[in-house]
């Protein structure tokens, strides 16, 4: 039997009449709701669980977006890997939640994912959502109606980066990358 430990990481202190006040936490809500003394604490509390939960035997650590109900404490999952694939020497690194359509050039997540997954000893799997309109349409302004085709054509460059051991060049519809 396997055991998955599965976080994510939202931050607490929403004020009492956020719902109130706020339409939502996914995309424009202000800064100045984020305590970065208390976010400095939590960062290191939720580190402190998912290294409890690779001592204690747990084999997967998941890392995903969080739901609409919660504030999401991380903006990007790969500092989080990289902290954990040194402190969690057992542990398979499951990072879900980069929006690939978004990246301009793909090739950052590919070298970034490369990079965790050295690091972590070959531990890492790297999952790649579309995202949801909230984030790619409506918070980076990106046309719906060409987000597949985006995504597809980052998931091509991504895989290729990762399998090619020469340099090359890449002529897609939204990333031109000289040699």
């Amino acid at each position: 039997m396997k055991f998955s430990w599965f976080h994510l990481m939202p931050y607490r202190w929403l004020p009492p009449d956020f719902r109130e006040r706020y339409h939502g936490i996914w995309v424009d809500i202000p800064n100045r709701l984020y305590d970065p003394v208390r976010g400095h604490r939590l960062y290191n509390e939720y580190l402190d669980m998912l290294e409890y939960a690779d001592q204690d035997g747990l084999r997967r650590h998941r890392r995903e977006r969080a739901p609409p109900e919660r504030l999401r404490h991380d903006a990007v999952a790969q500092p989080d890997g990289a902290a954990l694939a040194r402190r969690c020497p057992n542990a398979n690194l499951l990072v879900l939640g980069n929006s690939i359509a978004l990246y301009n050039p793909p090739v950052r997540v590919a070298e970034e994912f490369a990079m965790l997954d050295v690091i972590s000893g070959g531990r890492l799997i790297a999952g790649f959502p579309v995202g949801t309109s909230m984030d790619i349409n409506y918070c980076y302004g990106q046309n719906p109606a060409t987000v597949r085709e985006k995504y597809r054509e980052a998931h091509e460059l991504i895989l290729k980066a990762w399998a090619e051991r020469e340099p090359f060049a890449w002529n897609g519809k939204y990333t031109k990358l000289a040699t």
